[in-house]
């Protein structure tokens, strides 16, 4: 059998994909290395909290529900963000808040397994699905008709067009010799999750510092989630610290705002990069999500990157009109076209963002909190600033 469409890659953009192409009328194959949860696991409540968090922005939310897993959420796990705080490094804050931009709230936060569930429950429903979890890839070959995928157990899947949503170091990206050197920031991403002695009342609060970027992201219940980027060597010592010296230093660092904290999830750490491709589609083949584009976490928007993506190719191919062959390149490219700004325009966001706060520039730095604290007091500014992060 050939599918019209084939996804590698069950993560959330993967899936999510499969989600939005439901009312398609198209075939779809989903292929998955993990087993995909199903009705007889625990329920995320039960399994304690995720320590990989995500800031999903209300246009994701919005693509989500039209999707058909935001409704299947513990809306009791799920934070909305009313108010974010951002202070620079000599004093200086940029304040936002939903009320004052004209929003219901500016983000959610949420676990990366409670919405993996959620959207794993509609899959298992999907009529026009087949699933192959879990399964690894072997071999892909390209052809002028379709692409011929090898599963490790021997199963062969043949499809018009392949979907690449397998993650930053992508095996179907690599296959399809699409190749650019990342950039590498000499920082890891530090994650843990901590009960806070005072109430973070809806509010998301970052500090940019000579050494590295920290996050405090509130959760339900006195909950927060960090993420500090840092440099490898301060990631590999915070790592190694006891956890009430962890959280003695993670108070210190956000100027004790929340009071003491509590941790509840162990410390992680990933590598930090950029990663900009010279196209994402060629004939038979497009990336989504990490697979596609890899940006700075500063400001929450990699995975917001991907549901758009997912968005955006569902939308091409269900306006393709006349054009019955998913594959076709000048169908793709219009997916790729309809992508580059927005992607651009985040790399170049974080990445300036990163290069300018994480600079011992004596000159920047006087520049940096002078240029934050002008745009707080320019409301029209701010809206500008955060409409995008919306989407």
């Amino acid at each position: 059998m050939i599918f019209d469409i084939l996804i590698i890659g069950g993560g959330l953009v993967g899936a999510s994909l499969a989600a939005a192409l439901r009312p398609a009328g198209l075939s779809v194959a989903l292929v998955e290395g993990q087993p995909m949860a199903g009705s007889g696991e625990r329920p995320v409540a039960e399994q304690g909290w995720d320590s990989r968090i995500y800031a999903i922005s209300p246009g994701s939310a919005t693509f989500l529900t039209q999707c058909g897993a935001w409704q299947r959420l513990n809306q009791s796990r799920v934070q909305q963000v009313e108010r974010m705080r951002v202070f620079g490094d000599d004093g200086a804050e940029l304040d936002f808040g939903a009320y004052q931009l004209g929003v219901a709230e500016m983000a959610f936060i949420l676990e990366n397994n409670l919405l993996q569930q959620a959207l794993w429950e509609g899959l298992r429903q999907q009529d026009n699905l087949t699933l192959f979890s879990p399964a690894r890839c072997a071999g892909i070959e390209w052809h002028e008709d379709a692409a011929h995928l090898k599963l490790e157990d021997g199963r062969q899947i043949q499809a018009r067009l392949v979907v690449g949503a397998d993650g930053r170091d992508s095996w179907v990206r690599r296959e399809a010799g699409i190749i650019a050197p990342p950039t590498l920031y000499n920082q890891h991403g530090v994650v843990a999750n901590f009960v806070a002695e005072k109430p973070h009342r809806g509010t998301a609060y970052q500090w940019f510092q000579p050494d590295g970027i920290l996050a405090l992201l509130p959760l339900p219940q006195q909950r927060v989630s960090m993420v500090w980027s840092v440099s490898p060597e301060k990631a590999s010592t915070l790592l190694e610290l006891p956890h009430a010296e962890l959280c003695a230093q993670v108070a210190v660092a956000s100027q004790h705002t929340l009071g003491a904290l509590h941790m509840i999830t162990p410390p992680a750490a990933f590598p930090l990069r950029l990663l900009h491709l010279p196209q994402i589609v060629k004939p038979r083949l497009a990336l989504v999500g990490d697979a596609a584009h890899n940006v700075h976490p500063l400001a929450g928007q990699g995975v917001n990157l991907g549901f758009r993506d997912a968005r955006q190719l569902a939308q091409v191919i269900q306006q393709r009109g006349a054009q019955p062959d998913c594959g076709n390149i000048s169908l793709l490219r219009r997916y790729e076209r309809a992508r580059r700004e927005d992607i651009l325009s985040m790399q170049f966001t974080t990445d300036t963002l990163k290069k300018l706060f994480n600079n011992s520039n004596p000159l920047l730095r006087s520049a940096r909190n002078l240029g934050l604290a002008a745009t707080n007091r320019i409301t029209p500014l701010k809206k500008m600033l955060v409409r995008h992060a919306l989407n």
